[in-house]
């Protein structure tokens, strides 16, 4: 079951792509936009991170980091982040625990595929409680981005 309004955001801690491992409680008092995302360098993944990275300044304005999550090795994604100039985290969730207690887990994906990252959108507010949850059953569709900078604008 997915996440909803008002509830506190599970804790995880994941490796970047240099192999650091962070954690959610490391941004306290900071808003964070979670992005879950099914695969590195399909079409529809690249251009949602892509929308993230040309407006990261706006992000940051509004005291928020960004963090990309999925189900990829951090090796993939440190090749997906270099190969797209990607200005903030990616984290391999590669034993899909974060996946899973946010309620973003395909069991079922294409090609066979099981324990895919459903595309996601969460804005955790500064007190770690869940502002905006977003889980889209159509992995074609991006997440609502006015709508998260909405409730980041609120937040400030």
């Amino acid at each position: 079951m997915a996440l909803q309004i008002g509830q506190t955001a599970p804790e995880f801690k994941l490796f970047n792509t240099e192999k650091k491992e962070i954690a959610l409680s490391d941004y306290k008092g900071k808003n964070v936009v979670i992005l879950f995302f099914p695969l590195a360098f399909t079409s529809v993944c690249t251009a949602e991170l892509c929308s993230i990275r040309d407006n990261y300044a706006m992000y940051n304005s509004l005291n928020a980091v960004v963090l990309g999550i999925s189900v990829d090795s951090l090796f993939t994604l440190g090749k997906f982040k270099e190969s797209q100039n990607y200005n903030f985290d990616l984290l391999s969730d590669f034993n899909k625990e974060a996946s899973r207690n946010y309620g973003s887990l395909y069991e079922t994906f294409g090609f066979g595929m099981h324990g895919v990252s459903k595309r996601s959108a969460f804005v955790i507010d500064k007190n770690g409680i869940v502002q905006l949850a977003e889980v889209l059953e159509n992995a074609g569709e991006q997440p609502n981005f006015a709508a998260i900078k909405a409730c980041l604008e609120k937040l400030n």
